[in-house]
């Protein structure tokens, strides 16, 4: 069985604490006390996982850098969540991520989607569990809380989605409303696509409306992945918190 390594509290302690992947064993400097650290093995041992004491120098030659703040955690592959796994709210909020290459990238567009409330992920197909360790923490460990689905049919799911009342809105600027002010509907699915490859033919023609965001000037270029979807992410919860009120 290959492991998969997590390197840093953040990215282990969201991994103990998300429950979406096995963890095998723990390795944590001899020298490292803290109160989050002790938090962890505490945890790793309530969950019979093997808490393994040794210098930096031998955890180093398993992390992939020396920002590991001297923990990492062998891991097995996380698991994948359905469509029907992350419907169950009233108001879902979904996203669709394509074309996005890059894993810190990837982790910096998690890391928003989860701070914005996402209720889950879906992506196609593709073995980012080589980079686990990257968008870990990179995400800042939402990589591991965050629900995700593999599409492995994005047809199949877009018209799941549909049967379930979820608008699909596209962060594409032809045919295009304002991003401030377009409402968002209660049940909604944001497409996000990569600066150079964008969204997928199936997924932008499967949109209910394209929304643009607004720029102060005549610039031309298009935002980051990351950039869109953390503006669009918090303008959605803003809405919603408005409403709240």
């Amino acid at each position: 069985m290959e492991d998969y390594i997590l390197e840093g509290n953040i990215s282990v302690k969201a991994a103990l604490l998300a429950n979406k992947r096995c963890i095998h064993k723990i390795y944590i400097d001899k020298k490292k006390k803290d109160r989050d650290t002790a938090f962890i093995i505490r945890k790793a041992k309530e969950k019979k996982i093997p808490v393994e004491i040794h210098t930096r120098e031998e955890i180093d030659e398993y992390a992939q850098g020396k920002t590991h703040g001297g923990m990492i955690a062998f891991c097995g592959e996380r698991s994948y969540q359905k469509l029907s796994d992350c419907i169950m709210n009233d108001d879902c909020f979904l996203c669709i991520l394509e074309g996005i290459e890059d894993p810190f990238n990837f982790g910096h567009v998690l890391r928003s989607l989860y701070a914005a409330g996402c209720d889950g992920v879906i992506i196609p197909p593709r073995n980012w569990t080589t980079a686990a360790g990257v968008v870990a923490k990179s995400s800042a460990g939402a990589s591991e809380y965050l629900s995700m689905i593999i599409a492995d049919d994005m047809e199949a799911l877009l018209t799941e989605m549909k049967n379930n009342d979820i608008h699909l809105i596209a962060a594409e600027r032809k045919d295009a409303v304002n991003l401030y002010e377009y409402t968002f509907p209660k049940r909604v699915c944001i497409a996000i696509g990569g600066e150079m490859r964008g969204l997928s033919k199936i997924v932008a023609q499967a949109c209910d409306q394209n929304v643009f965001i607004p720029y102060a000037n005549d610039f031309k270029n298009a935002m980051s992945a990351s950039s869109s979807a953390t503006i669009f992410a918090f303008e959605l919860l803003r809405q919603r918190m408005i409403k709240k009120q």
